[in-house]
Order: structure tokens, then sequence, then C-alpha cells
């Protein structure tokens, strides 16, 4: 069984594409391109489901047309119509760790570099403007917006879940929704 800790979304699924069982994929990590893995999961009714690939295209570069193994009509495939579409964590680690989405880093500690102290748990990503935003749950329960620039990622521990962040300082102190 797949858990929903073991994934992370790269993208949802779209509308059905043409009579033969293609559907559309809006992607927001092109992973699935560069790893070697031979299937999608898609959440269907809650559970985290496999599909593998028989063939697909790009359309554009965040859109694929895909077609998975058995599925041969526009009916066959419409349960898939608006699922999200997950990629399995350990294929990261065919991964540099410069070409990790930042969406793989939802549920990692994040830390203070000045004093080691636990800031928070990285919840979300806001990438909604140019300037992408970490959404860390502090051990209040309170959100904080930090910025997810490379420049502040001092350390990322993989086996722990734990990112070091050198922050400017007073930025934890603006931080808070």
């Amino acid at each position: 069984m797949i858990k929903p800790e073991d994934v992370y979304q790269i993208g949802k699924m779209g509308k059905t594409h043409g009579l033969k069982g293609e559907i559309n994929f809006q992607f927001t990590d092109d992973v699935w391109d560069r790893i070697d893995s031979d299937y999608l999961i898609c959440d269907v009714d809650g559970i985290l489901t496999p599909f593998f690939i028989e063939e697909y295209r790009f359309r554009s570069d965040s859109t694929a047309i895909m077609k998975f193994e058995d599925i041969d009509s526009a009916d066959a495939v419409q349960f898939l119509v608006n699922s999200e579409v997950y990629i399995e964590k350990k294929y990261q680690e065919e991964l540099d760790e410069d070409e990790m989405p930042l969406n793989y880093f939802i549920g990692f500690k994040m830390l203070d570099g000045d004093n080691g102290k636990e800031i928070g748990t990285i919840i979300d990503i806001d990438d909604k403007t140019d300037n992408w935003l970490f959404i860390v749950e502090n051990t209040d329960g309170k959100e904080l917006l930090i910025p997810a620039h490379e420049e502040f990622i001092a350390d990322i521990n993989q086996e722990e879940k734990h990112m070091t962040m050198d922050l400017p300082l007073g930025l934890l102190e603006l931080s808070n929704i």
C-alpha cells in the first residue's frame, strides 16, 4: 500500500484527450520524465494507486498527453479526470539536491542556522508569486512565511528530514501571517 508520507504531488489530471484513453496531465514538476519510474500515482477516491505509463508526449512545458496501460477508451480513463498525481519520494535519490522540487520538502523540520532551534515544520509551498515561500507551522501552531530562496538554505538532511536555514536577522518576527 502506498502511504501519503511516501509521495509528493507533482500535478493533476485534466480532461480526457481523444478516444483512445489518453488524458491531459498538468504537471508542476517534470521529475517523472527525468527518473527511472514506469508509473505515476493517482489519488482515486482517497486511495493512492499506481498507473503504468504506456506512452506520453509533451504539449507544453507544463502539460503532457498521458496514456496508461490497459486504459484504451475515453470512458475508461474518465475516472482519472481531476485526480491529483504523485511520485514516490524514493525517486528523489536519483536527483541532485538542486534539482529537487520545493514540494518535496513538505514535512521537513526547519531549523534556525544561528542556534539550531526548530523553527517549525514545512506544511506547504506558496508558489503564487515569483518569490516562492515555505509555509511553516511553528511550535506554537502559528504559520510563518519563509522565503524559499536557495541563498537562505544552509543544509538539507534528507535522512532526518531537516532543513537548516540561515535567515536574515528579524525575518522570523516579520514572517507571521
